[in-house]
């Protein structure tokens, strides 16, 4: 839409939180000097003292808006949607609290990202709001944080140095290091104690949604294995992001007439992937029994992040191993904090794409690589974030 038809280009909401922080200071640091963004939050205190610190980075911030709303608010949701061409949210578990937001961007025809990494969320989103937001022009783009921008991306990046005409397997492994935040925390427990919830909303979702005609996207499966290309244990990943590659690899005919997606960690010994797994089972457990969940999360409550130090040691590797039956390619994304600082550039760097950036026409539910694509490639790889080729050799 014109730029001139709304008062702010952005409006970044749960600004105050500790992942927000980070996404207003890299917009004060890097959004263009002519880009209309405000800070949104249900504190107004909280959002006048993160202006001030803001203003310390730029002075100009020291005129942003402040636009104190809370999640539950639909009215005063509405209001700001009609208001900015662009919504970021980090205020989650999305399932939890971002209902009202979407439904008001989805209504207003504004463009909406946030760093949902919870399935049943994005599920419901399609079944509430996909129609309205094709009908109205909006936007609606999950996952815009390491879920799953790394591994949407990387899997567009690679599949671009392929040919479209032909079945491609992508496997992509992933190595990271970094601790979670107190809300990404609070999220996983969530969506692990609504697992059930969780499956009859995926199963509805499937029951409505054309799949691409005349070609085929699945997501693969298997047991753990050794890699002989990692030389690292390969162990299944049960994210949301191998669900976001397939959507992209049906909405982008660029991916192939047959194309499959398997998903890992990379794991250097067996026992430790070993231990991961009952680990991850364990509080997969724990998540569904009410007393044990919120002793978890009184241990790492909302709002709670790694030190600045802790995170300049973080960092992330995705590697990409992609096949056709004539051709082997090889391709790694790579970057610093994965759960923060580089989860924040991601964040910003989307929303600031829709903002200003010439893109392709969609419209409804969609993922950063149907949506944002290479202009968002070139963003994050000047703001530091690698994609590069590792091998590209013939195969047979």
């Amino acid at each position: 839409m014109p730029s001139d038809t709304r008062l702010y280009d952005i409006v970044l909401f749960g600004a105050t939180g500790f992942t927000g922080e980070l996404t207003a200071a890299y917009l004060a640091r890097n959004a263009p000097a002519d880009t209309r963004w405000a800070l949104a939050g249900r504190n107004l205190d909280k959002l006048r003292a993160l202006r001030e610190r803001l203003a310390a980075i730029d002075p100009g911030c020291a005129k942003l808006a402040l636009l104190c709303v809370e999640a539950d608010d639909p009215a005063a949701l509405r209001e700001i949607a009609a208001a900015s061409r662009v919504v970021a949210t980090t205020v989650g578990p999305y399932v939890r609290y971002g209902g009202p937001l979407v439904a008001a961007c989805a209504e207003a025809g504004t463009d909406y990202v946030d760093l949902c990494g919870e399935p049943e969320f994005v599920d419901r989103v399609y079944l509430d709001q996909h129609a309205r937001a094709i009908e109205t022009g909006a936007r609606l783009v999950h996952a815009c944080g390491f879920d799953s921008i790394p591994h949407d991306l990387g899997v567009l990046y690679t599949v671009g140095l392929l040919p479209s005409d032909v079945p491609i397997r992508v496997d992509g492994f992933v190595r990271a290091s970094g601790m979670p935040s107190g809300g990404t925390f609070d999220s996983v427990l969530t969506a692990f104690s609504r697992s059930h919830e969780g499956e009859r909303v995926h199963r509805a979702r499937r029951a409505i949604e054309p799949a691409p005609t005349g070609r085929r996207v699945r997501i693969g499966g298997g047991p753990p294995r050794l890699d002989r290309t990692t030389r690292m244990w390969a162990v299944p990943l049960p994210t949301i992001d191998p669900q976001v590659v397939v959507r992209s690899a049906a909405a982008l005919e660029r991916y192939g007439p047959d194309f499959t997606y398997r998903h890992y960690a990379a794991v250097k010994h067996l026992p430790v992937a070993l231990a991961g797994a009952v680990g991850l089972g364990a509080l997969y457990t724990l998540a569904r029994i009410p007393p044990a969940r919120e002793h978890l999360l009184a241990r790492r409550p909302p709002g709670t992040g790694p030190s600045p130090a802790a995170r300049a040691k973080a960092w992330f590797r995705v590697l990409f191993v992609a096949e056709t039956p004539t051709r082997r390619v090889v391709t790694e994304v790579a970057g610093g904090d994965p759960g923060y600082d580089e989860t924040a550039k991601m964040l910003a760097e989307s929303a600031l794409s829709l903002a200003h950036d010439d893109l392709p026409l969609t419209a409804g539910q969609t993922t950063t690589a149907a949506a944002l694509g290479q202009a968002l490639i070139s963003r994050l790889t000047a703001a530091g974030i690698a994609f590069r080729v590792v091998r590209d050799e013939a195969r047979g």
